[in-house]
């Protein structure tokens, strides 16, 4: 993958952790994402990566089983809440562009990841992946999706 790291001003930050954009990267417009914005979590003040956050403005069937929103941390920064917190600092991202909700999908088994959606959203359901799909981006073959009714800024 091709990207830059551009460590200026974080995009986004909260006294925890900070949000750097990453420029470059890949698209594949068979995905439907629309505008992918990749950022990079780091702790508050910190320059070394904790992990990632990507926001997908599309709407596809992909978007149905990857969600709008995609995160990972690092297993050495696991159980801080960040990506909770990294999800939270990119809701007016999704709000600027006219969404009130976005999608949010976790494999079943991943009980953390289950936890934070829970703590976003409502489970609208568990659903099998189809296989053209599953077979050509390499996705789990059963997701759960959790809607996240976005809070209207200001509140």
């Amino acid at each position: 993958m091709n990207f830059r790291l551009r460590f200026g001003r974080p995009a986004w930050a909260d006294h925890e952790i900070d949000l750097y954009p990453v420029y470059g990267g890949w698209t594949d417009p068979d995905m439907g994402f629309g505008t992918v914005k990749d950022y990079v979590i780091t702790p508050h003040g910190r320059r070394v990566e904790a992990g990632r956050i990507s926001i997908r403005m599309g709407e596809s069937p992909c978007i149905y089983y990857f969600g709008h929103i995609g995160y990972h941390i690092e297993p050495k920064w696991r159980g801080h809440g960040w990506a909770l917190r990294a999800c939270r600092l990119v809701a007016p991202e999704f709000l600027r562009a006219g969404k009130r909700s976005v999608v949010i999908t976790c494999d079943p088994d991943n009980l953390p990841s289950r936890r934070t959606c829970e703590h976003l959203g409502t489970l609208e359901r568990v659903v099998d992946v189809p296989g053209e799909i599953r077979d050509r981006w390499e996705i789990s073959a059963v997701k759960c999706r959790y809607i996240w009714e976005l809070p209207r800024q200001g509140s």
